[in-house]
């Protein structure tokens, strides 16, 4: 009986420890099943520019961004001038995000009273874990429309002849929570230059960072190189300096630049201000997000 006893007991052992091991092995096989995950990049750059060039940034799907985007006069008119005060350039725009990935934008600039409509797509972003990818890079492309009318009335403008176009490509790296850079090859094209030789088709490369001074100001540095030699024999670099300002739904930068131009046609290969000779403009852009539609977790 005693000898029963014992050989029950040891089989009940056994089977114990049989769902024991099973029982961890299906705790191990939900682990070894975990999918890894992909954190992305967030908040590269404040906003939609870095200053007056494009960034990666868009409007999230749904949002709708408000432009303001002011550039006075030369800091060196003096007193007369009201230290520009009593000149400015200003375009009034909007950006649209039709998904977190494709914006379109629309804007109108007092500067050769030009209309300008643009798309940015973002192709690729900084993320880490299961797929490891170092930079952000965005396509931006824009079309302007000088409507300015011709001082010679007895000279016929085509409409053809009043467009230019840009494209580029936005490359950018979140190094820290402090620090940001970024590349921006260009490419523009203008049907009509003002002087035959001026170049129609004009390359450069811009480079931009972003330096996180408190939780809601940042300096932001700026630097366009003319790389079609023509137009870099008749205009200037354009280079900024600016910082950002995060107010709630709000977000304010001031910069300092020697470019009058605001849209990427005008600041880029027709920049006529040299930094060495006081030619600074002083100016702002403010950004105003309107969320028109709710996102997915929201929806009822």
């Amino acid at each position: 009986m005693k000898k029963s006893l014992s050989l029950i007991s040891l089989f009940t052992l056994l089977i114990a420890l049989s769902f024991s091991v099973k029982a961890q092995d299906d705790l191990m096989g939900l682990f070894d099943n975990e999918k890894p995950t992909t954190d992305y990049t967030h908040a590269t750059f404040k906003t939609t520019r870095i200053s007056l060039g494009q960034s990666i940034e868009s409007p999230a799907n749904g949002n709708l961004i408000f432009d303001i985007q002011h550039h006075f006069g030369r800091l060196n008119g003096g007193a007369y001038e009201f230290f520009g005060l009593d000149q400015a350039t200003l375009r009034l725009g909007l950006q649209y995000g039709i998904t977190d990935w494709l914006t379109i934008g629309y804007g109108r600039s007092t500067l050769e009273k030009t209309y300008d409509g643009s798309v940015k797509v973002r192709m690729i972003r900084q993320s880490k874990g299961e797929i490891n990818m170092p930079f952000t890079i965005s396509y931006f492309g824009n079309i302007g429309i000088n409507s300015l009318k011709s001082i010679d009335t007895s000279r016929t403008i085509k409409f053809s002849s009043r467009l230019s176009f840009t494209n580029q490509l936005l490359i950018a790296r979140k190094l820290s929570s402090a620090i940001s850079l970024q590349l921006t090859p260009t490419y523009i094209h203008r049907n009509l230059v003002e002087k035959k030789i001026d170049d129609n088709d004009v390359w450069a490369l811009g480079a931009g960072g972003r330096f996180k001074l408190t939780k809601r100001v940042s300096l932001n540095l700026e630097y366009y190189y003319i790389l079609s030699e023509q137009t870099a024999k008749d205009y200037y670099n354009s280079f900024t300096i600016g910082f950002d300002i995060e107010t709630g739904g709000h977000v304010f930068q001031l910069f300092f630049t020697n470019s009058q131009g605001i849209v990427e046609q005008h600041f880029i290969p027709k920049t006529t201000g040299n930094w060495l000779d006081g030619d600074i403009h002083f100016g702002f852009n403010i950004s105003r997000t309107f969320a028109l539609k709710k996102p997915k977790e929201f929806k009822k």
